[in-house]
């Protein structure tokens, strides 16, 4: 299948490079993710706590759909959104019931105010920092009044495309926690909680956000 194309294509490869090393590491990445049982991560353990029973969910970058399907069998109306075709393909046979769509996230395909929150685990630091802005200011008029946004990026000041690792070719935005902090405000968001966290979610720094949407 064609790689989706967009306007945002034509100013950044770096996302698309991206795309191209989980297509290419998708197998593995599933192998990897099976190995461990599936543990609820302690920041959307937290988010849920603000939500309702039954609310409506994007899981933005979801891949296989492991935390889509969790929250799926939980009781939340989850959509979960990815541009990796492999990916999704593997999360598609093994919650066959889950929507499962494939989207840019610079570019999604639903309505405003279609969402009572978002999960965002280890997705928006793919994007170079404008494409990230501009995606906040989106996802802002997606969300209902008082839905929450939950996000994880990598923390730091160097942004890089990273060579080496499990899934080597992928580009990392670093942020500081004081740049995110003015992107999600000038977004529209409200910071309920903004902290960096070292070998919680996941090994390394990384910035947790919790915002929402006051109204």
């Amino acid at each position: 299948m064609a790689p989706l194309r967009s306007a945002h294509d034509n100013t950044t490869q770096l996302v698309l490079q991206t795309i191209d090393a989980y297509e290419r590491s998708a197998k593995k990445c599933m192998a990897r993710w099976d190995k461990r049982r599936h543990c609820r991560p302690p920041l959307l353990v937290e988010w849920l706590q603000y939500l309702p029973a039954g609310a409506s969910l994007l899981d933005l970058g979801c891949g296989g759909g492991q935390d889509a399907g969790d929250l799926d069998r939980r009781g939340y109306h989850v959509v979960g959104v990815d541009r990796t075709s492999a990916l999704l393909s593997a999360g598609r046979r093994r919650y066959p019931s889950l929507p499962l769509v494939r989207a840019d996230l610079r570019d999604l395909p639903f309505q405003a105010m279609s969402f009572d929150g978002f999960w965002a685990a280890a997705s928006l630091m793919h994007f170079p920092k404008p494409d990230a802005r501009r995606i906040l200011a989106d996802l802002y008029k997606l969300v209902r009044p008082g839905g929450l946004f939950a996000a994880t990026v990598t923390y730091g000041s160097k942004s890089r495309l990273v060579t080496d690792g499990w899934v080597p070719g992928r580009y990392f935005a670093r942020w500081r926690k004081d740049e995110l902090a003015r992107a999600v405000r000038r977004a529209g968001w409200t910071i309920l909680e903004l902290n960096v966290v070292t070998n919680r979610e996941r090994k390394g720094r990384w910035v947790n956000l919790l915002a929402q949407k006051r109204g």
